[in-house]
């Protein structure tokens, strides 16, 4: 009696090319997703910085401002913080009023170019009390008068603009 040995053929399992082809595209679509979230979340903490550093800067403005009475002679270059006079006013500035004394001031904190305009209007004045209230305003844009492209990309910023009002009496202005 002869027995006969069949051997049946086993497919050995395999990766296909279809396979490879969907798991590297699920992989792209994954690490261009994680990507793009970095991205966009450093330069959100960018922006972030300059707008924090922007209104520390106006608020510091301010304050000292507001110590001398909203006085028009108030020059925030004699601070010694480094404000100086720019010669031209930006165009992004025109639409805010006129700056105080016609100057906008240039300063550079932690290696971020702003210009600063202040400006000052009465908003009331009572004969009886001979008290008079001003509005006092700080204007942050970012960037410089330079135009190199780290100020163009800073210039896309929106402007950080605080206001404050000081009675001329109540300090001594």
């Amino acid at each position: 009696m002869a027995i006969m040995i069949v051997k049946q053929r086993k497919f050995a399992a395999a990766v296909t090319l279809i396979e490879v082809m969907m798991a590297t595209a699920v992989l792209v679509i994954a690490a261009t997703g994680a990507l793009s979230y970095q991205y966009y979340a450093a330069r959100d903490a960018k922006i972030a910085h300059a707008q924090i550093t922007g209104t520390r800067t106006a608020k510091l403005l301010l304050e000292d401002w507001m110590s001398t009475g909203g006085s028009e002679e108030y020059n925030p270059a004699t601070l010694g913080l480094g404000f100086s006079p720019v010669s031209t006013i930006p165009s992004k500035l025109v639409g805010f009023g006129s700056p105080l004394n016609d100057v906008v001031y240039s300063i550079t904190v932690n290696e971020l170019p702003m210009l600063v305009m202040l400006t000052r209007s009465d908003v009331a004045y009572d004969t009886t009390l001979d008290v008079k209230l001003l509005q006092l305003t700080a204007i942050v844009i970012f960037g410089s008068v330079s135009g190199d492209k780290t100020a163009q990309q800073l210039e896309l910023i929106k402007p950080i603009i605080l206001t404050t009002y000081v009675r001329v009496d109540a300090a001594g202005g």
